[in-house]
């Protein structure tokens, strides 16, 4: 098939200011017929394609979970919290290039996604023949940069294509399925490598860095072909796709417009406010359980009974599936009554009992029904207020920003997560159980507090008394209020 030839701008620009173009059309200018259609359409192009690269990206991440039980630690002669040292590491590097990533996202074009994809793929084919403490430190630090700006640009990519009410669906399915999806063909694949011979010298947690190695920088050169573009050049869409994609950006824009205005440092800072902030420190509670007990779920399933090391990775694959279908129940609930704080509460709550069980059982099989619970809990809570701040940021360049902010400063909890499992709180793990069951609760104190905080800025918008904004400021000036303009109304 012929590919479609990228549009004229000043064409594209034409089409959409035209009043002929704008007849049979609703109060949005849109035709909902032709919307539907091209929802549709992005749905099947974009969700699958975007879950299974974050899927691949959380397989290559937690695949040192898998290995660690595999005896990567022995091979390599780690000694004390040598294995914690080099987790931490790896969400460091992790953490500092993902606003740059997005920025660089926003210049480049979706093209960067596909170079990072290959970029940890190959990382990770590389941890395949680490030998020492310094292969582990090294290849784990790579692999931070080059994974670290995936989600954030997966998300940002998405925000160009679906309007704000829309985005909860999508981001919960491919952000809130994905890892749990990950989770459970991650335990599989590594079962089921570990009973295969060897690949030559490669052998035991050695096979599992090269086969999700391989696939995904595979992955990653197909994507070099195939990953969409921004609307405005986008192969993906005809012409009448194209100018429906973006009359969809324009009428979600005060400004009415679906141009991405220039990258200022005063745009970055705006994106520090008080709905970006409250999000990410929350995130960052919610990755303190979540991503913990995704790291050491084969370490402490293995401690609740005489497990083999086989044994251990197949029974961290139930959890897991009955998380991807709360993420998708509770993120389409979410669209529907277009409310986000109450069903990230909802969540918040499976992951307070959870811990709480953890806490106060030592029964084998209650602990390991409070597994379902805490990853069921955290798997659609994370998306949901990435998804809650990129609802809430305009205009693009904060929209880039935040959407890469709140993954960052949220990973620091992952950081923290390293440091709660620690091999002399084994077998019951009541110190990092006791912590993720005191961050969970204020987590649900502070979304709750959140929403209320939503709910009297659009108040004080209703009665005016945030139009002094406009006062002394050009159309320039106006457009680029964004979130700040009194016509905006956050989403609750």
């Amino acid at each position: 098939m012929t590919p479609l030839k990228s549009p004229n701008p000043q064409q594209l620009t034409e089409a959409l200011s035209t009043p002929q173009s704008l007849e049979s059309y609703d109060s949005d200018g849109i035709d909902p017929i032709a919307e539907r259609k091209l929802l549709w359409k992005l749905d099947l192009v974009l969700i699958p394609l975007f879950m299974l690269l974050y899927a691949t990206n959380f397989v290559d991440r937690t695949a040192v979970g898998n290995a660690k039980i595999a005896g990567l630690e022995k091979d390599l002669g780690l000694k004390g919290f040598e294995y914690n040292i080099a987790l931490t590491l790896f969400y460091v590097t992790y953490i500092l290039v993902e606003v740059p990533s997005n920025l660089a996202l926003k210049r480049f074009g979706s093209i960067w996604l596909a170079i990072l994809m290959i970029a940890f793929g190959v990382i990770a084919i590389s941890t395949a023949f680490i030998t020492n403490f310094t292969g582990l430190i090294l290849t784990r630090m790579f692999l931070g940069i080059a994974e670290g700006g995936l989600l954030p640009g997966l998300v940002y990519v998405l925000s160009r294509y679906y309007r704000r009410k829309e985005l909860v669906f999508r981001i919960g399915i491919f952000f809130g399925v994905a890892p749990s999806l990950a989770g459970a063909f991650g335990g599989l694949l590594s079962s089921g490598l570990l009973s295969t011979t060897s690949i030559g010298s490669v052998t035991s947690w050695r096979k599992i860095f090269l086969i999700e190695g391989i696939v995904t920088t595979g992955l990653g050169i197909i994507c070099l072909f195939i990953i969409p573009a921004d609307p405005e050049i986008s192969h993906m869409l005809t012409e009448d796709e194209r100018i429906i994609a973006l009359k969809r950006i324009a009428a979600d824009n005060v400004a009415g417009t679906f141009k991405r205005e220039k990258t200022t440092f005063r745009l970055v800072l705006r994106a520090f406010n008080v709905n970006t902030c409250l999000n990410a420190f929350t995130y960052l509670l919610v990755n303190i359980s979540f991503q913990g007990l995704s790291l050491f779920l084969p370490t402490v399933i293995a401690t609740l009974g005489h497990f083999t090391t086989v044994e251990s990775q197949l029974r961290t694959v139930p959890p897991y599936i009955v998380s991807i279908v709360w993420a998708v129940i509770n993120s389409y609930f979410s669209f529907k009554i277009q409310k986000r704080g109450v069903c990230i509460a909802i969540s918040l709550l499976l992951n307070i009992v959870g811990y709480a069980i953890f806490v106060g059982s030592k029964n084998p099989h209650a602990r390991y029904g409070a597994c379902f619970l805490a990853i069921s809990g955290g798997a659609p809570s994370g998306p949901m207020m990435l998804t809650w701040a990129t609802d809430n940021a305009a205009p693009e360049t904060v929209r880039a920003v935040t959407t890469a902010l709140i993954p960052s400063l949220g990973t620091i909890g992952a950081v923290i997560a390293v440091w709660t499992y620690l091999p002399d709180d084994a077998p019951n793990y009541h110190r990092g159980n006791s912590l993720n069951l005191a961050t969970c609760s204020l987590a649900c104190v502070l979304v709750l507090l959140g929403v209320r905080y939503v709910y009297w800025e659009n108040a004080k918008r209703d009665h005016g008394e945030r139009d002094y904004r406009l006062e002394g400021k050009s159309q320039k000036e106006i457009d680029e209020l964004g979130a700040r303009h009194p016509a905006y109304r956050y989403q609750p």
